[in-house]
């Protein structure tokens, strides 16, 4: 455990790139998703498998790269995954039909996963007290802002050259971030050399079986992937229920964006004055009073544009305080098993961010649905937390007992 702080941190900007990559990849496809169907002949239902099925490998991938760069090394895995990340994005522009594209698809996603789960771990293995949740932090920006903006940069190169260009720039992000990892990434942690299924299910059952951990997991993960289901909702909701023009979307999820962006920032300030405890409290109680608020203005037949607008800025402000925290006490409470807690950090926020938005279609009233979701993900983020905090605070006392 002390030899964590003796390698030196690398560049955040390389950090930001290869997290960026793989959530840019979710969604950058949605605007091309017409065009690419008319080519194959394929239906609606069976192009959107390039996008679910994406989702998946994205978490279940992370359940992988966690463990085995315990034992064989973030570098190496980190590479290969950016590897495999690139071809599989130059296979999907050179597909020929539907079950290709889906497969480079599938391949794209268990390759972009590395980043996520690595990142975020290289973090936890260079950075100090007083710097790892504000890293955190931003990592944690790039991968709910990834989804925002991907179906604008999407659309925009997909009218412009075509769908297959979607995935060569994609193929050549993944190549500079390749090139540049084995550039200037070195080894930040110190690979046990031990790999096998038995020592891989060990480690997830003990993860799974700390309440202190799982809570913490669960409290970040559900909070802050639940803005997923809103995205998701959010044409519907401005343009079909809001009366507002298409093109004015996407400046209000600019506008979210920033909220986000606002919650890291304060995050990296507050974290000097403020406990981890309280800030991470704190961060989803917005998210879970705002979302109330808005919720009972929805019920109320209240719903406006400024109150819709203003409370979501709150709520994703909240996101920007509660992923960066729960992130860090999630991974502090296992040091020797970052990497593991990583990967499962980063597939349950990816579950819970796919389940939340497959509720988010159920329903005439999509702000109801979507916003029903927000509020319900953190009330079960803000029961996880306490959970996890009192796990905490019994075992530090009988830590203080027996020393």
């Amino acid at each position: 455990m002390l030899q964590i702080t003796l390698h030196k941190m690398p560049p955040m900007s390389l950090l930001v790139l290869i997290t960026m990559s793989g959530t840019l990849a979710m969604h950058m496809f949605v605007p091309a998703l017409p065009y690419s169907a008319a080519e194959f002949g394929a239906s609606v239902g069976e192009m959107q498998m390039t996008i679910s099925l994406y989702i998946i490998g994205l978490a279940i991938g992370q359940l992988f790269y966690g463990p085995m760069s315990d034992a064989l090394g973030r570098r190496p895995m980190l590479m290969i995954g950016l590897g495999l990340y690139t071809i599989a994005g130059i296979a999907a522009a050179l597909s020929q039909n539907l079950y290709l594209l889906i497969g480079a698809r599938l391949l794209q996603a268990l390759g972009g996963c590395a980043g996520l789960a690595l990142g975020r771990a290289i973090v936890r293995d260079t950075a100090d007290a007083t710097t790892v949740v504000s890293q955190l932090a931003l990592l944690n920006l790039m991968m709910m802002i990834g989804p925002g903006l991907a179906p604008i940069l999407g659309s925009a190169v997909a009218a412009t050259l075509g769908w297959r260009a979607i995935f060569w720039l994609l193929a050549l992000l993944g190549f500079v971030a390749l090139f540049f990892t084995w550039r200037l990434l070195p080894e930040t942690s110190i690979p046990s050399g031990r790999l096998s299924v038995a020592l891989l299910a060990q480690d997830y059952k003990r993860l799974l079986g700390s309440a202190r951990y799982m809570g913490f997991t669960l409290g970040g993960g559900c909070t802050t992937t639940s803005i997923y289901a809103f995205i998701a909702a959010a044409p519907f909701i401005f343009v079909t229920q809001l009366h507002r023009p298409l093109h004015e979307v996407g400046l209000y999820l600019g506008l979210l964006i920033f909220g986000m962006s606002l919650g890291n920032a304060l995050t990296g300030r507050l974290i000097k004055v403020i406990s981890v405890d309280r800030l991470l409290l704190a961060g989803n109680t917005l998210c879970l009073v705002s979302a109330s608020i808005l919720l009972l203005s929805i019920l109320s037949d209240h719903m406006q544009l400024v109150t819709m607008l203003s409370l979501m800025f709150v709520f994703t402000c909240g996101i920007g305080i509660t992923g960066p925290t729960a992130l860090a006490k999630s991974m502090n409470s296992h040091p020797h098993l970052v990497g593991s807690a990583s990967g499962l950090y980063g597939c349950t926020q990816m579950t819970a961010g796919a389940i939340c938005t497959s509720f988010a279609a159920v329903g005439s009233h999509p702000a109801l649905s979507a916003v029903t979701i927000l509020t319900v993900a953190a009330l079960i983020g803000q029961i996880a937390i306490w959970i996890a905090l009192g796990c905490e605070r019994r075992l530090n006392n009988v830590a203080h007992v027996e020393g």
